[in-house]
């Protein structure tokens, strides 16, 4: 099983390789690359593939699935959700930001009223 994108391992960059397999694949979800329904590789097999410890790939795969990105289902495998919590919170206070545009409201207004339902 391949992915329908590369996932590329940078051995120099900051992040570590956990990290970078996460952000592809949480990347190619919010680019549509992958869609909800679409399953993963095996922890196994996409660890091989990439030359990394299986326990790396699983991170990243654990840290996709606590946001709400991907599910594993035991034998089924790990399929995708969809954007996951992150990028449903962006489209809400995109949403929020919106209509408060539509009402007229100005930045600082918007601002505040996030602060007093935070509150």
């Amino acid at each position: 099983m391949t992915l329908p994108f590369e996932v590329v391992i940078d051995p120099l960059a900051a992040d570590p390789p956990f990290e970078q397999v996460r952000r592809q694949v949480a990347g190619a979800v919010v680019t549509g690359a992958l869609v909800p329904g679409d399953k993963l590789p095996p922890v196994r097999t996409l660890a091989a593939a990439l030359g990394l410890a299986v326990n790396t790939v699983a991170r990243a795969y654990k840290e996709l699935e606590a946001a709400g990105v991907v599910a594993t289902r035991g034998r089924a495998g790990t399929v995708v959700l969809g954007y996951g919590t992150e990028q449903a919170a962006r489209a809400a206070a995109a949403a929020y930001v919106a209509q408060a545009r539509h009402l007229g409201l100005t930045d600082a207004e918007v601002l505040e009223h996030v602060r007093r339902a935070l509150g």
